[in-house]
């Protein structure tokens, strides 16, 4: 089974890839010398060349910088109008359709091998680096082992250290001078050593896969990163919708798949265009509630779920491709006041006090956190529509 936790964020906003789960191979913690030193014969076990061991472990420093970037990933914060508002602006958008027409030969080829147009993975290169401009200074060595040798997440870093001895090997990663995003991403579109080691594409055919440096390598192995995490040709991802003020708001949320033709029974409708047909599978999707912004959302969203975990980054980053694809401004309507990070907290203590998991009072508003809010706006007979609000925190 392939479990993705994708972590580790971009270096402009501090945000997340994905990358399968490995077992731990090395104790975390203790001495960083001895650590390397075993991870130096970890990796001659496994037959790895001698040159390249040395120029990684010789590089490699603990850089406490990385541990407190890791601790603090407050953007997960924000809510989505905020996010989406910061990070789709008029200027990312004029660029992706200049980038579009630039490398149009690059996209054809993306399109035509994976199925993924061209504003799938210009979203994703604008929310990640701002198209290649930002792509993090933190050496991606020192980075990666930093986090192998922490004990918070090591089964997830320590095989990308030794992912990052195997491009040092083939000679698409130099130890020395390999910068990116604090937790070892690399590239315009920042991905993580495994990945760009099981799905790095040579999209300029100069014998190399260099993801910092050759927009069409980045373009390339982009498309093909999402295409193996499951997209479907030729079909939508996401669409804004009204909904009509008698809609049952307890039947939105990513934990509650239905189809099209059922939610347009409910009086859904799209905004602009089309839905799919009626028997597509389709969620309604509230980033804040009933009053806010509305949007179903089709099967290929999965692979924004698993790019990134953030539920705000994935309705951000999705959103934008919409946008990049021509698709008008959302309406932002007018949610209610939702809470602020202490009031989340005491929310989610709140919760959990009731019998809920939300996975941990960490101020984020995440699946089991809106999950458990719906539980108890339908206890309390306030709409479900799982935004938490002042009210509802009064009320509990």
């Amino acid at each position: 089974m392939r479990l993705f936790i994708r972590v580790a964020v971009s270096a402009i906003l501090g945000l997340t890839l994905s990358t399968p789960v490995l077992a731990q191979t090395i104790p975390c913690g203790g001495s960083f010398s001895s650590f390397m030193n075993k991870v130096s014969t970890e990796a001659a076990r496994r037959g790895m060349p001698d040159n390249a061991i040395r120029a990684v472990v010789s590089v490699a420093r603990h850089d406490p910088q990385v541990l407190r970037f890791d601790r603090a990933q407050g953007v997960f914060r924000q809510t989505f109008l905020e996010f989406s508002q910061r990070s789709i602006s008029a200027s990312r958008l004029r660029i992706g359709a200049e980038k579009s027409r630039q490398y149009r030969a690059v996209f054809d080829r993306a399109l035509r091998e994976y199925g993924v147009p061209p504003e799938v993975i210009l979203a994703f290169w604008a929310m990640e680096t701002d198209y290649g401009v930002v792509q993090g200074d933190f050496n991606t060595v020192s980075a990666l082992a930093t986090l192998a040798h922490d004990c918070r997440r090591p089964e997830l870093f320590q095989p990308e250290l030794f992912a990052a001895i195997a491009l040092a090997a083939q000679g698409d990663l130099n130890p020395a001078t390999m910068t990116g995003a604090w937790a070892g991403e690399i590239g315009m579109v920042q991905m993580l050593p495994e990945d760009i080691l099981e799905r790095g594409v040579d999209g300029d055919n100069d014998g190399h896969v260099r993801l910092k440096t050759s927009a069409p390598d980045a373009i390339m192995t982009a498309a093909r990163l999402v295409a193996d995490l499951g997209w479907s040709a030729n079909e939508p991802w996401l669409q804004e919708v009204t909904v009509p003020a008698d809609f049952p708001w307890e039947q939105a949320g990513s934990d509650r798949p239905t189809t099209v033709g059922q939610l347009r029974a409910l009086g859904v409708q799209a905004r602009s265009g089309d839905l799919m047909g009626s028997g597509a599978p389709a969620t309604l999707m509230l980033p804040q509630g009933r009053n806010g912004p509305k949007f179903i959302t089709y099967r290929n969203y999965d692979v924004y779920r698993e790019w990134n975990h953030s539920f705000v980054y994935q309705a951000s980053v999705s959103y934008m491709a919409t946008r990049i694809g021509g698709a008008e401004r959302y309406d932002a309507g007018n949610p209610d006041m939702g809470l602020n990070g202490d009031q989340m907290v005491q929310l989610q203590r709140k919760l959990e006090q009731l019998g809920h998991d939300v996975g941990g009072a960490d101020g984020v508003l995440g699946v089991k956190t809106r999950a458990a809010v719906r539980a108890e706006q339908l206890r309390l007979g306030i709409p479900a529509d799982a935004w938490p609000t002042p009210e509802l925190l009064n009320r509990l």
